[in-house]
């Protein structure tokens, strides 16, 4: 079990030097919209935040689709007759995005906004600044968020691969002779969107709000088109329908649900990226358009096969006519790449949070757009996630065989999301009993069944994400225990502040300028000072300890930007406050202390840093096989200057060996 403060102290993240701070995926809420507000007229920029939260949060639901209908539809088909079958999950996946989409997320989520961010990360340190919590129950929050960013990086793996090879799969609807094509296209395809991340989506990025339009306007005629010819498929919307699967065959029912999640995968994005677009503009882009255009879809592929049980080798691209069947197979295919860079860009935005958590060591992360922010670019995701998808395609090589492994992520990060809520709920909403068991009561069963549904594919291909989550687990949890081990050998038994202040008069020599220490204690020296010292034997005529801290909130308050108090002898200690979305520009923000008493020349400044060799111990901390782990992943971060945004010219480096 976590300890509550290896991910959310209840004020604060203190960062090392191994630490980081997240670059944000995208803007905050509040500023991001003001500034709009500025200079268009409120209906405009509610239009196009609807607009963009429909081509990025919507991409992933609303490409489900190509493959949703078909799986359930197969799921339920060995079991019962062909027009029970289909009208039943035809059912379980519109009460499924009723239920699940509709009242977990839209009503009750969005309503638990962490100063106006959304997300597991923000959902979790608003549970655990909860008051009240004991430290079992905030070492719990603390697990569960971990336990959620590898779920997200399991599902971001396998979303772009099932995703485009759905849609190339609908060129072998009309011609059978071009199922060879179909996976060196997917591939082609995939490999091209992540070879562009490098040079930015901002432009291109534009267009997916207005394309996701036309696609979810396309996916709604063609289901009215289907419906107006078999208008009895409206009765699936009847419950009945879905609850008379389980009183016939409740064992076969039950089952069906690993498919039926299909319908649902994606629905984190609506929370993820609240602070982005905002509560209303996620509702509206939900209810005006992507809810009604999804049901007119399964609604028609169900009156599709009920008319022609054949059409279920693809009954998405069967509801087109033959003329424009491959504009249709264009159209899909686009979608599912705006609905894979929007997870793309999500894994980006997750993977700098996970940094910034400790939980990752420091990346490169690049801004790829000089005026769109939140734009950014992390080349070891990035690789990490193309070799993935790749390897992937080529192992299950079909949709249909990817779909028994979609799910599992989508639903362990559904009950995550459901008990994070449910501690908000109590411990800040103060709900009353009745509505707590009546609502979560609910969600708990839903989120459960769906859950245990899903496990049982686990020996179909459910595994896999299982596997992604795991490694991604191990190697957090290697890289948290090894930070630990490694601050209690550098830090906790060195010369206090107070002592080393009383000795400063008999320094040998000051010069001019300033020094300036990173350091996570501000109470005791830090080695690099006493490195410099000994090996230099000279001070700055100002020395500066500088703590960097995390705030659990997305966006630190102004007014808790910067922090210096005066020492004396021409000592000083800093702290300076980030939110977990903002970026690790430390010099930017050494400007302001200024205000505060102290006025810091960059040309005059000199910023030591201590540069830690890792070697394993005789006698380990950590197994060896994680201390063999921690050694390479910390080999493998990004250097504090770089990471930290130091001016090159003014940065020394003081390497010592440490034993771990």
């Amino acid at each position: 079990m976590h300890d509550p403060a290896d991910v959310f102290p209840d004020t604060k993240f203190v960062n090392d030097l191994s630490s980081s701070i997240v670059v944000p995926a995208h803007d905050s809420g509040h500023g991001g919209a003001h500034r709009e507000g500025l200079r268009h007229p409120k209906w405009q920029r509610q239009t196009g935040l609807t607009l963009g939260a429909l081509g990025v949060v919507y991409g992933d639901i609303g490409t489900s689709p190509l493959y949703t209908m078909r799986e359930s539809v197969r799921a339920t088909g060995g079991d019962f007759p062909p027009h029970l079958a289909i009208m039943g999950a035809v059912s379980l996946i519109f009460w499924s995005l009723t239920i699940v989409v509709t009242l977990k997320y839209i009503i009750f989520v969005l309503r638990a906004d962490n100063k106006g961010e959304g997300g597991v990360l923000a959902l979790a340190a608003l549970a655990h600044r909860s008051p009240g919590l004991s430290r079992s129950i905030k070492g719990l929050i603390s697990f569960s968020a971990v336990m959620g960013l590898a779920l997200f990086f399991g599902d971001g793996l396998l979303t772009p691969a099932i995703s485009v090879l759905s849609s190339v799969e609908g060129l072998t609807v009309e011609n059978h002779h071009l199922a060879p094509l179909v996976l060196p296209i997917t591939l082609l395809i995939l490999v091209g969107l992540f070879v562009i991340q490098s040079h930015g989506t901002a432009r291109i990025g534009r267009l997916f709000g207005p394309v996701m339009v036309v696609w979810f306007i396309t996916i709604g005629i063609l289901g009215l088109h289907s419906l107006v010819q078999t208008p009895s498929a409206l009765e699936a919307m009847n419950p009945y329908y879905a609850l008379n699967l389980f009183v016939r065959e409740p064992w076969a029912a039950f089952v069906s649900l690993g498919s039926v999640i299909l319908a649902v995968t994606g629905v984190e994005a609506l929370y993820a990226d609240m602070g982005h677009f905002g509560k209303r503009a996620i509702r509206q882009a939900w209810l005006a358009i992507s809810l009604p255009c999804l049901t007119l879809n399964y609604l028609g592929q169900g009156a599709l096969l009920l008319r022609d049980p054949h059409a279920i080798e693809n009954p998405f691209f069967n509801l087109a006519p033959g003329v424009l069947h491959y504009p249709l197979v264009a159209l899909a295919t686009v979608a599912t790449v705006i609905a894979s860079q929007a997870v793309i860009s999500g894994v980006f935005s997750i993977t700098s949070q996970s940094v910034q958590l400790g939980q990752l060591p420091r990346m490169e992360i690049r801004h790829t757009s000089a005026t769109d922010y939140g734009q950014i670019y992390v080349p070891r995701a990035n690789a990490m996630m193309l070799i993935g998808v790749i390897a992937i395609v080529l192992i299950y090589k079909s949709s249909d065989a990817l779909a028994a492994a979609y799910g599992f992520a989508v639903t362990g990060m559904m009950m995550i999301t459901g008990w994070l809520l449910l501690i908000v709920a109590i411990k800040q909403w103060h709900w009353k009993k009745r509505y707590l068991i009546l609502v979560f009561g609910v969600m708990l069963v839903v989120d459960m069944t769906f859950f245990a549904a899903v496990s049982l594919k686990i020996f179909e291909g459910a595994w896999l994400p299982i596997a992604i989550a795991a490694c991604a687990y191990f190697m957090m949890e290697t890289w948290r225990m090894g930070r630990r081990a490694l601050l209690e050998r550098i830090y906790g038994q060195g010369l206090s502040m107070d002592l080393f202040l009383e000795r400063a008069d008999k320094t040998p020599i000051r010069v001019s300028g300033t020094a300036i220490f990173f350091t996570p204690r501000l109470d005791e020296v830090p080695g690099a000072l006493l490195h410099n010292l000994k090996h230099n034997q000279v001070l700055h005529e100002r020395v500066v300890l500088l703590q960097v801290n995390v705030d659990d909130t997305p966006f630190a308050a102004p007014e808790r930007r910067i922090d210096v108090t005066k020492l004396g002898k021409g000592f000083y200690t800093m702290t300076v406050h980030f939110g977990f979305f903002e970026e690790p520009d430390v010099p930017r923000v050494l400007e302001q202390a200024r205000a505060h008493g102290l006025a810091i020349d960059l040309d005059t400044t000199t910023f030591f840093i201590r540069r830690e060799t890792i070697v394993r111990a005789k006698r380990s901390d950590l197994k060896p096989w994680r201390a063999w782990l921690f050694i390479k992943l910390s080999g493998s971060a990004l250097e504090a200057a770089q990471f930290f945004r130091l001016p090159p010219g003014r940065v020394v480096e003081l390497g010592t060996q440490i034993e771990i």
